[in-house]
């Protein structure tokens, strides 16, 4: 799979090839998620995006700025998921996020 620089849409391809939704990982559920700005993350948060971020797979940009409500936690500390009014089921960086 190839590696994106911004955004993945892994949630998009899983619901395309039919595969379930990655579990938590036992091992990582002491790993702390922290945003751009080193504050702790948590499921149902809100975030606000530092930077203009390209979505691959769409035409769509999300503008720096957006808020991003209700974001759940994958098993890696790097990545969250979320989505917003133009694109669903959206994996974003926590380098371009901080907490709102």
């Amino acid at each position: 799979m190839a590696q994106f620089a911004t955004t993945l849409d892994l949630a998009a391809v899983r619901r395309i090839v039919g595969c379930p939704a990655p579990m938590k990982d036992p091992d990582m559920a002491d790993a702390i998620v922290r945003d751009s700005n080193g504050a702790q993350l948590n499921d149902g948060d809100s975030v606000t995006l530092i930077k203009d971020l390209k979505v691959k797979g769409t035409s769509e940009t999300i503008k720096r700025g957006t808020l991003v409500k209700n974001i759940r936690l994958t098993g890696n500390p790097g990545e969250i998921e979320c989505s917003t009014k133009q694109v669903k089921g959206l994996v974003l960086k926590t380098e371009f996020l901080k907490k709102a």
